[in-house]
């Protein structure tokens, strides 16, 4: 009997004791995309290393799924420490944050995904535990009030938004460098596409990577999503190996339109040149349009309509391109168009 090979069979045993699948890189080296940050990154890791030193504090922004929690588990895993891991909407107190740093031993790494949204008075009691590693915590009420400053282990903070521009000055300036994380390119996600297939036992041709990686936004969550619903299509419908019309015919039962747009998506423009004659429009006017947060349609939808060119931001609301006239199959309206249309504020 053919020997098989270490990794697929553990593979296989995972696979059997029901052991969900993770598809995050190991490593840097498997971290495909966001060059500059990567090598950044790598230079300063070893030079902590090379001093015994915690990590400096850093902060990542960008948009969902770009890959800032898994960039916090690999810097984590390269200084040989522990991830302690929470959000900042689940920090309602700073006795909440006080209990998480006073646990950290020296070296640790503490990851806050949604940093932006940390109550005021919780990030007022992170600056000097970021700059002094002290807390000072208030026991007591009225004359009988003391505070007690309480010494922390050095660690490090590994910050995440979506919305940096919510930060206020003096938490961003605490962190020892800042890296924006932006939309991969499809030789990218194609990569990180080709590793993950063989973890889902999932055989595809390079044509239909390139394929899917060009309908997934720029985005690696939104490409390995995709990719685990292509099996689910391959496998009932019994195809041996995915390609790129087994891949298109996937994307299109699930609605994904050219250049990755959702329904959503193509909702949103031509609720803006149909209903709104182009814009400008408020985007509180279209999450009431739309029932939907306003958040949502900030960090999710907007980001990726705005990089592909199909909307503008003014001082006066969104305004629809000629990009998106023509997505939409309509013809581009006159310039004056957009300058004359009625103001739907924020």
């Amino acid at each position: 009997m053919d020997k098989l090979d270490p990794a697929v069979m553990r593979l296989k045993a995972r696979r059997e004791d029901g052991e969900f699948i993770s598809l995050r890189p190991k490593s840097f080296a498997e971290f495909a995309g966001q060059t500059e940050v990567i090598g950044n990154l790598k230079m300063m890791v070893e030079a902590a290393k090379l001093r015994s030193e915690p990590l400096e504090h850093l902060l990542f922004s960008g948009p969902p799924g770009l890959g800032k929690t898994t960039l916090a588990h690999l810097i984590a895993g390269e200084m040989g420490a522990q991830l302690t891991a929470t959000s900042g909407p689940l920090m309602e107190r700073p006795g909440d944050l006080v209990a998480i740093l006073s646990s950290l031993p020296r070296g640790q790494v503490l990851f806050i995904d949604e940093i932006h949204r940390l109550p005021r008075a919780v990030e007022e009691t992170l600056y000097s535990a970021m700059e002094d590693f002290k807390v000072d915590i208030v026991t007591g009420t009225g004359p009988g009030a003391r505070t007690i400053t309480l010494t922390l282990e050095q660690f490090t903070l590994l910050g995440a938004t979506t919305r940096s521009g919510l930060l206020s000055a003096p938490l961003r300036d605490r962190f020892g460098a800042l890296f924006q994380m932006e939309f991969y390119q499809p030789d990218e996600l194609a990569v990180i596409i080709g590793r993950a297939a063989p973890q889902l036992e999932l055989a595809i041709d390079a044509a239909a990577m390139l394929h899917l990686a060009e309908h997934s936004r720029g985005t690696p969550r939104i490409a390995l999503r995709l990719l685990r619903r292509i099996r689910d299509y391959a496998q009932v419908n019994q195809a041996e190996l995915v390609t790129r019309e087994i891949c298109a015919a996937a994307l299109r039962q699930l609605g994904i339109g050219p250049q990755g747009l959702d329904k959503m998506d193509r909702m949103i423009l031509e609720t803006v040149i149909d209903r709104f004659g182009g814009g400008p429009v408020g985007l509180d006017t279209l999450a009431a349009v739309f029932h939907e947060e306003r958040d949502v349609l900030a960090e999710v939808h907007e980001p990726y309509l705005l990089k592909l060119g199909f909307l503008m931001k003014t001082p006066r609301g969104r305004v629809a391109t000629g990009r998106a006239y023509e997505y939409c199959g309509l013809p581009s309206p006159p310039v004056s168009g957009t300058q004359d249309a009625p103001l739907f504020e924020d």
